[in-house]
């Protein structure tokens, strides 16, 4: 089975970063999805994708990965670079 490990991103809709400092490992099986005609929804009876494992580390989720016999993909992601400044520097 195919998972992927990521870090996620902050939503656009919070200005907190509290939640994102956790490693997804998420199940991926896009054969068993069906597409449902009426409403354009991708669905299936299969329910593996549904599921998100969080660990503290990167190592912590391949470490998983490699011991259930998981083939991984691991997304990396960019930190943004946070620059402090005070209200005073816009009017030097």
């Amino acid at each position: 089975m195919k998972v992927k490990i990521f870090k996620p991103t902050k939503t656009a809709m919070q200005s907190g970063r509290a939640k994102y400092n956790k490693w997804v490992l998420k199940f991926l099986d896009k054969k068993n999805q069906l597409k449902d005609t009426m409403m354009g929804w991708n669905g299936g009876s299969n329910t593996i994708t549904q599921i998100e494992l969080k660990f503290s580390s990167k190592e912590d989720a391949i470490n998983y990965a490699k011991k259930n016999n998981l083939d991984y993909e691991i997304l990396e992601t960019s930190e943004r670079k946070v620059i402090t400044k005070s209200y005073a520097d816009n009017f030097k």
